[in-house]
């Protein structure tokens, strides 16, 4: 894959991404773990920054999206994951099971990757699928053993996964220049 736009988008989705979990995972983690939060979080909002800016610079450069039907492809996999994932909080919330809907996000969005890896023709994706279906179905044990929500071990491990992966897209960025 040497689409230049797409490494930096990678970087500011991604970077974005993460300063979102690390911001959920503020929920109810251990006390001493709060600065940790929110230096991580500075750190991935100071990504998705550089990614933007990066990507304003080079918006015309070479797009996964710009090839064949990549970009509906896109458009229908982000919807899909949209529904699913609110269709599935719907449903946590009516069962009154509020504390799994951050494990139910995490899983929707990691099976997401596995389509974005086709569309984006980076079988790195898969990768981060994997790694973040192993945060997910690990999230509530270590939760357990630690005894902070669901949300604080969901947000850390997705958390720091994305922010690899958004450093990831600026290395790229960087190589293919």
């Amino acid at each position: 894959m040497n689409f230049i736009r797409d490494h930096t988008m990678y970087a500011a989705i991604f970077g974005f991404f993460a300063f979102v979990w690390f911001g959920w995972a503020q929920e109810n983690p251990r006390p001493e773990w709060r600065w940790w939060l929110a230096i991580l979080s500075v750190v991935a909002l100071g990504i998705a920054i550089w990614g933007g800016i990066l990507s304003v610079y080079h918006w015309h450069d070479a797009s996964a999206l710009s090839e064949g039907k990549n970009f509906v492809w896109y458009l229908i996999f982000f919807y899909a994951e949209l529904l699913f994932a609110v269709v599935g909080v719907i449903l946590l919330v009516y069962l009154k099971q509020m504390s799994w809907t951050v494990v139910w996000v995490s899983a929707v969005v990691a099976i997401h990757f596995i389509a974005l890896a086709f569309v984006f023709q980076d079988s790195g994706l898969f990768i981060l699928t994997a790694a973040m279906l192993l945060v997910t179905l690990l999230a509530h044990p270590i939760a357990t053993y630690f005894q902070v929500a669901n949300s604080a071990i969901t947000g850390i491990g997705n958390g720091i996964l994305l922010v690899i992966f958004a450093v990831r897209g600026l290395i790229l960025f960087f190589r293919a220049g």
